[in-house]
């Protein structure tokens, strides 16, 4: 399989950003014979395209395309920016440019998950000309929303793991080793399943150690703690709008909980959902092959 990789110049307040993007199979942007690429917005904020390398499984009919959104991985880090800086707004319009620098312009289908997926409704509500079909999987239209059910999950934890949540969230201590141990417990009940955890999971987790400025800034020290700029993100009220063909993902264990789902699907007209009774937040790594066939099969109907 053909793997090209390479940044796209992004103008920035007077300077030249660098977004770094990987594509996986043949790009045939001039051929409107062709299955539309597949362009994959990673989640966080602040991971990397690492933990959705997966998704390349669907290079065998369609070009996938990764990249690490501004500040993470691979691309331009600013990690003296504060609040003011990283915006919703900011990635879109990376996105778009993205896009349109790729020449997929006329014909894309756009996966977002987890944070991506806010990113991906944002997007959409941009109107693109040349978005085809809309993948949100593991993610919410309110941000409010998903920490409210992260918190709901998190309350079923055992008693004596809330209880170091909890000390530390008051203390203003959560960069201590024993609150990172305790939130570990939630992810491995509700974001990733498996044991051990892939590479790809644990790198693309690795990266927001390195360098914390985006996930910090924007959601805060964990998944329930939310304290940062993007706390009182929604979409919920302007869901009508999005006119794509439109599938969600999610794993019966997610903390993208299946009322999320519902606000979603009620939201987006004829939009379509699908549960990984085996999954939590990642059903792309913890239920592979059914996620790639459910996946690849509803992309090829809307070619």
């Amino acid at each position: 399989m053909d793997v090209d990789e390479g940044t796209v110049a992004f103008p920035l307040d007077g300077e030249e950003a660098q977004t770094w993007y990987r594509v996986t199979g043949e790009l045939r942007p001039g051929d409107a014979e062709a299955p539309a690429p597949l362009l994959v917005l990673h989640g966080g904020p602040g991971a990397t395209h690492a933990y959705l390398l997966s998704l390349t499984d669907l290079a065998g009919t369609r070009a996938v395309i990764h990249y690490d959104q501004l500040g993470n991985g691979r691309s331009t880090h600013y990690p003296d920016r504060g609040a003011d800086f990283w915006t919703v707004d900011l990635f879109v319009r990376e996105l778009h440019n993205l896009v349109a620098a790729l020449g997929i312009a006329g014909r894309h289908d756009v996966l977002g998950q987890s944070w991506g997926g806010f990113l991906a409704q944002e997007y959409a509500l941009t109107q693109p000309p040349g978005l085809r079909a809309l993948v949100l999987a593991d993610t919410a239209a309110s941000f409010p929303d998903f920490v409210a059910e992260a918190n709901r999950l998190r309350a079923l934890l055992p008693p004596e793991v809330e209880e170091t949540l909890r000390r530390h969230e008051d203390a203003g201590t959560t960069d201590d080793p024993e609150y990172a141990a305790a939130c570990d417990v939630f992810y491995r009940r509700h974001v990733c399943r498996l044991d051990p955890w892939p590479d790809e999971v644990v790198e693309a987790f690795a990266w927001i150690e390195r360098d914390p400025t985006v996930y910090h800034t924007m959601n805060g020290p964990s998944e329930f703690h939310v304290i940062g700029s993007i706390r009182d993100w929604q979409s919920k009220d302007r869901l009508g709008e999005i006119d794509v063909p439109t599938l969600l993902v999610s794993g019966r264990h997610d903390e993208a909980t299946p009322a999320l789902q519902k606000t979603l699907q009620d939201g987006i007209r004829g939009s379509e959902w699908v549960r990984f009774d085996d999954s939590s937040h990642l059903p792309h790594v913890e239920e592979r092959e059914r996620y790639m066939q459910v996946v690849g099969d509803w992309l090829a109907q809307h070619d």
